[in-house]
């Protein structure tokens, strides 16, 4: 077992964490969470900690925040405003050691070495400590934990310790910690416990089994409650003891459903394996991954771990198998946004997974195709047609955002953005069509993209109205800056309207010329007819813009440009959001900007700013932008990338990957994935200049001078390529597929299975 507790040689692979600091413990928590897509827990000790329930805390706060999370198990808490929140479920890996009937308490006695390893490599969790108590008697510990992501149902949790004297009399009690839980249990017996939860009906059953060495003698445990065991024996002095705990755990998102038998037979598969194969299949799998998905950027060793931090957890957070669920805000790492589905999804993180894993992509956007009633419910709701996204979604597609907050003056707070944060539907129609057009993905097109495409098209020209000066405006609504509420013609959101609207149109005449019969069917089903789609082309010709085309710009939305100018340089230390310094009138009254908004846009619809018109925004727009949104700093860096700007795109690249990788306070809600699939984004799609949107792979890349090297893969159409950039030269090898077309820089190429093609630059 101890060969099993080691990480990975090359510390590349490695992130480490020693001693333990109140402060910074649950950001530590976050950061090296570990999950499959399905499971997700937070790093806490499973070791030596007291117990955790849920209680007012004053101005006391947890010295850990132990979490475990099922994707997809939603209810609605005793919480004000009411609105559906991402359940907890036991925590299988808690262990108390106790040495002369005294428990092994962090808190109590020295830690002496405490160390937390995260082997992104391997995807697992690793510790090793030592412990001297108040007794004077020193425990060492090793330990890993781990989700499998060859078997999302399975977890595996191997610890090896010993003590340093003869004739201590050692407990060890292993259980599924249940405080605070809020789930009804309806079956608890030795090996297995099953909850529902009380206002969903969802359901959920975990199952456990463990066994605990002594040298090589099994030592049999005893069994004083479900889902818990106890071992006792006294000790001798260097003797290492040896525990494993398998577990298994299944859903049900219906009364009618019995989860028992999925969570039963998955442990009965992990037990036939062994906790050995089950390791080896987990790394297997994990290597398999890493084989699609690791970018090595030679010269620059912190965003070289940055780029393996982002791939490790887009990695473990998505589940190809699974296309009821999507990935939250703070994916399966932490209880901040309640595990809601933002606009994040769509725009940050599908980018990744279409270009390098596109089964997961796949079953994200079938996830909005379930959710479509939900959309067609609020834009009903709202007076409008088609799809209109719920801003905060969680497992049915209703809306979720609360209306109304109470703030921290104790007076109600109204949140606009689930009436108002529109653009969404064009975000998720954005992701379906870059999807489809990348992958090629016809069976998906025509069982739920071309419809995606079809009813958000069919909101937006509902939602541009026709006004006395001959032009259709969207008004009321919230931009990507959300600073600035209900204003009118936000330049992101119409012209991404514009634009889903087109790719409706599109969709439509492909499918009359390639699926005709498809092409009926679905007219008839939406009742989509033909003076219907004429109004979507006058949309298209009439939507206001924001462009003035004497300048190139574009302002961000009616009567931006006169707000108040505010010099944002003067509050350059600044260590909280602007609109928290100078207030909430002064923001909006100004000319700063909470996140990339027109920038955005530069990054999503580069076609939309021809010759110097991307320069001429960008330098307007980001010395206006506040990066209040932790998406902000990434589409900057992007965009600089694709300008060329190498030194700014890094300065924004660091700034993204910090906001992760460094102990911000506010990391303890969850890592920001969106983040992490900026960084990707940055990358490939920025400094690599991979297209994702042609009928050809393409790449146009602008390293820094100081990268020597870039390398990575990507699955285009059923085929894998693997590319490598230096300075003056890109390298591209078909490893997988039918021979194709690739364009380089300017230059068109044909390359063979099998074959390497090298082009200058």
């Amino acid at each position: 077992m101890l060969e099993a507790l080691q990480p990975t040689q090359d510390p590349d692979w490695v992130l480490s964490h020693e001693g333990y600091n109140v402060l910074t413990e649950s950001a530590f928590e976050s950061r090296f969470a570990f999950g499959n897509g399905f499971l997700g827990m937070r790093a806490a000790r499973s070791v030596s900690r007291g117990p955790t329930w849920v209680a007012w805390l004053g101005y006391s706060r947890w010295a850990s925040w132990p979490r475990c999370y099922v994707a997809g198990l939603f209810d609605v808490p005793n919480i004000e405003p009411p609105v559906p929140a991402l359940v907890p479920v036991a925590d299988w890996s808690r262990v108390r050691i106790l040495l002369d009937g005294e428990p092994l308490l962090g808190r109590q006695g020295q830690v002496s070495v405490g160390s937390r390893k995260l082997d992104l490599r391997r995807g697992l969790l690793l510790s090793v400590w030592t412990h001297r108590t108040p007794a004077g008697i020193t425990f060492e510990g090793h330990e890993l934990r781990l989700l499998s992501l060859a078997d999302r149902a399975a977890g595996l949790q191997l610890m090896r310790f010993s003590i340093d004297r003869d004739g201590v009399d050692v407990t060890l009690e292993a259980s599924f910690a249940m405080a605070g839980l809020g789930m009804d249990p309806v079956r608890l017996e030795h090996d297995i416990g099953a909850w529902r939860l009380e206002g969903t009906g969802k359901g959920v059953v975990m199952t456990g089994a463990a066994t605990l060495l002594l040298g090589d003698d099994p030592l049999a445990p005893e069994r004083p409650f479900p889902l818990r065991w106890a071992w006792r024996w006294r000790s001798v002095a260097g003797q290492g003891a040896e525990f494993d705990r398998l577990v298994a755990v299944a859903r049900a998102d219906t009364l009618e459903d019995d989860p028992a038998p999925h969570a039963v037979a998955a442990l009965a598969r992990s037990r036939a394996l062994g906790w050995r194969a089950v390791l080896a299949e987990h790394e297997a799998a994990w290597d398999a991954r890493w084989t699609a998905g690791d970018i090595v950027i030679d010269g620059d060793e912190v965003l070289q771990r940055a780029a393996r931090f982002a791939v490790y957890h887009l990695t473990s957070t998505a589940n190809p198998e699974d296309d009821r669920v999507s990935i939250g805000a703070r994916a399966l790492t932490g209880d901040a946004y309640l595990g809601h589905v933002f606009w994040d999804t769509e725009i940050y993180l599908l980018p990744f997974y279409t270009a390098v894993w596109p089964e997961a992509a796949r079953a994200l956007l079938m996830y909005r195709f379930h959710t479509l009633s939900g959309a067609r419910s609020k834009a009903a709701h709202f007076g409008f047609k088609g799809a209109l996204y719920a801003w905060e979604s969680a497992d049915t597609g209703d809306e979720t955002t609360p209306e109304r907050v109470v703030g921290s003056d104790g007076k109600p707070v109204d949140i606009l953005t689930g009436r108002m944060e529109h653009h969404i539907s064009a975000d998720v129609a954005y992701a379906v069509w870059q999807y489809w057009r990348f992958t090629g993905d016809d069976d998906f097109f025509l069982r739920a993209g071309a419809e995606i495409l079809l009813d958000t098209a069919r909101f937006w020209a509902s939602r541009a109205v026709a006004e006395a000066d001959g032009k259709r405006h969207i008004r009321h609504v919230i931009g990507p800056d959300e600073y600035h509420e209900d204003v009118d013609d936000n330049a992101f959101t119409n012209v991404m309207a514009r634009w889903n609207i087109g790719r409706g149109l599109e969709a439509m005449d492909v499918l009359r010329e390639r699926w005709p019969n498809h092409a009926a069917a679905l007219r008839e089903k939406l009742a989509l007819g033909d003076e219907e789609l004429a109004d979507w082309r006058d949309a298209t010709a009439r939507i206001v813009t924001g462009l003035d085309p004497a300048t190139g710009i574009y302002e961000q939305f009616a009567g931006f440009h006169a707000l108040q100018p505010l010099e944002l340089t003067a509050y350059a230390d600044r260590k909280v959001p602007i609109d928290v310094i100078i207030g909430r009138e002064l923001t909006q009254r100004s000319q700063v900007v909470k996140q990339a908004d027109v920038v955005a846009l530069i990054a999503l619809l580069p076609e939309e700013f021809s010759g110097a018109m991307a320069e001429k925004n960008f330098r307007y727009y980001e010395p206006r932008c506040a990066h209040g949104s932790s998406l902000s700093t990434g589409m900057h860096a992007l965009v600089a990338a694709r300008l060329g700007d190498a030194a700014m795109a890094l300065h924004y690249l660091r700034a993204t990957s910090a906001s992760d990788l460094d102990f911000d306070p506010n990391t303890a809600g969850g890592v920001r994935i969106a983040g992490l699939g900026a960084l990707w984004q940055v990358v490939i799609l920025g400094f690599a200049g991979l297209d994702l949107k042609g009928d050809m792979l393409g790449v146009d890349p602008r390293l820094p001078p100081q990268w020597r090297s870039l390398s990575f893969r990507v699955c285009w159409r059923g085929r894998s390529m693997a590319i490598r950039i230096t300075d003056r030269i890109v390298q591209a090898t078909l490893i997988e597929g039918e021979g194709m077309e690739m364009r380089i820089g300017a230059a068109k190429r044909t390359l063979a299975p099998g074959a390497r093609l090298q082009v200058s630059v």
